[in-house]
């Protein structure tokens, strides 16, 4: 079982499992697997197409990368949606300050820099607004785009997180901003809707598969600073809305990502194929 973080490095395994007659799952995770096989040469293409259709079976978190897998592979390849267990363990909290969470790396595809922009256009309605970019990436060039925004003093950066770190940031944040431009379905997403907090996020990838927009979150277009800013804006400044929504988020996650649905599909996964699952 191999979750395709480097698919070369992956590929290794996958040959040798295969050569020892041993059945690979295959899971894919992440954004990028449809530009890394639009990116590849010939040679690259079907090495992919070849480890994804000789895997007992191929997992994905959301539909439009299952879909994906099938197309490339011509439907010669098993594959099985399975989504990301999160579990709705974090408090519920009755009032946040105003504070925009982005947890990811920090670079341009991500929509870091057009989130810069749109807190620096919400100042004027809502001075007090903060924003907390948490995670690895070019903090450098994020600090210097924020300081030409004037936006310096609002923006502060905690580096990685581990669950913990997580943990407290998601319960202080009033909204969770993940403008990516590609995306396949972000465990830092379900967290945030697991945590009850309202989330704003561009509508790519498995995302458009789990936020309905205005019922559990809000949509956006990749790029689309202007209105970015104007939700964040309407969220902060109508905190009834921002609860309805979180809330909407939480039972979301919690009828369709709860451990206790999804690691049962992975049980019948490996059942599948003739490996009992163990306690």
């Amino acid at each position: 079982h191999t979750h395709a973080s480097s698919f070369w490095g992956d590929a290794l395994f996958i040959a040798a499992a295969l050569s020892a007659r041993c059945p690979v799952i295959l899971q894919l995770h992440g954004a990028g697997f449809e530009s890394f096989y639009d990116r590849s040469d010939r040679a690259a293409r079907a090495i992919l197409r070849f480890c994804l259709e000789h895997a007992a079976c191929v997992v994905a978190p959301s539909e439009s990368l299952c879909a994906w897998a099938r197309g490339v592979t011509r439907k010669k390849a098993r594959v099985v949606c399975l989504p990301n267990p999160v579990a709705c363990d974090v408090a519920l909290q009755l009032s946040r300050p105003n504070l925009v969470l982005f947890l990811g790396r920090m670079e341009p595809a991500k929509g870091i820099f057009d989130l810069l922009e749109a807190v620096a256009a919400l100042r004027p309605a809502v001075p007090d607004v903060r924003l907390v970019c948490a995670g690895d990436g070019d903090r450098i060039a994020v600090a210097r785009y924020a300081e030409r925004l004037g936006i310096a003093e609002a923006v502060k950066f905690t580096g990685w997180v581990g669950p913990s770190g997580k943990r407290a940031l998601l319960e202080s944040a009033a909204v969770f901003a993940m403008p990516s431009y590609d995306a396949a379905l972000p465990i830092s997403l379900l967290e945030a809707m697991a945590a009850g907090v309202p989330v704003i996020a561009c509508a790519v990838g498995g995302i458009r598969e789990v936020v309905v927009d205005g019922v559990s979150g809000y949509l956006v277009a990749p790029g689309d600073s202007a209105s970015l800013s104007r939700l964040l804006r309407k969220l902060l400044l109508d905190r009834a809305l921002a609860a309805r929504l979180g809330a909407a988020a939480r039972e979301s996650v919690r009828l369709r990502f709860a451990p206790e649905r999804a690691l049962p599909k992975l049980e019948e996964i490996y059942a599948s194929i003739g490996v009992s699952a163990v306690a």
